[in-house]
């Protein structure tokens, strides 16, 4: 699947912008927005975020705002995550489209 394909519309440069100023160096969606079962009225959006090393150094608790700094751009709510639980992790990796690569 490519960003072109997803039900939801992603403003390339406003998740850039968003990636740039935090140090993220690729974001990827996974999960129902991939699949059939996405309820573009319900669903939310899960989004695997993968840090510049050092990026997360001094963020403290502003880290908790930015699943709803994306939201405000993807225009629903967004479980914002960097880190995977061990047993899903191989799966989520799999499916994951990356909605931004740092260049």
């Amino acid at each position: 699947m490519s960003i072109a394909e997803l039900p939801i519309p992603i403003d390339r440069e406003k998740v850039a912008e968003f990636c740039r100023a935090r140090g993220i160096r690729r974001l990827s969606v996974f999960g129902s927005v991939l699949r059939d079962d996405f309820d573009p009225a319900r669903s939310d959006v899960d989004v695997l975020a993968e840090f510049e090393p050092d990026a997360l150094k001094g963020v403290g608790f502003r880290y908790f705002g930015y699943g709803e700094a994306l939201a405000a751009i993807v225009g629903r709510k967004v479980d914002f995550c960097s880190r995977l639980n061990q047993h899903i992790e191989a799966a989520v990796r799999r499916e994951a489209v990356p909605i931004y690569e740092r260049a």
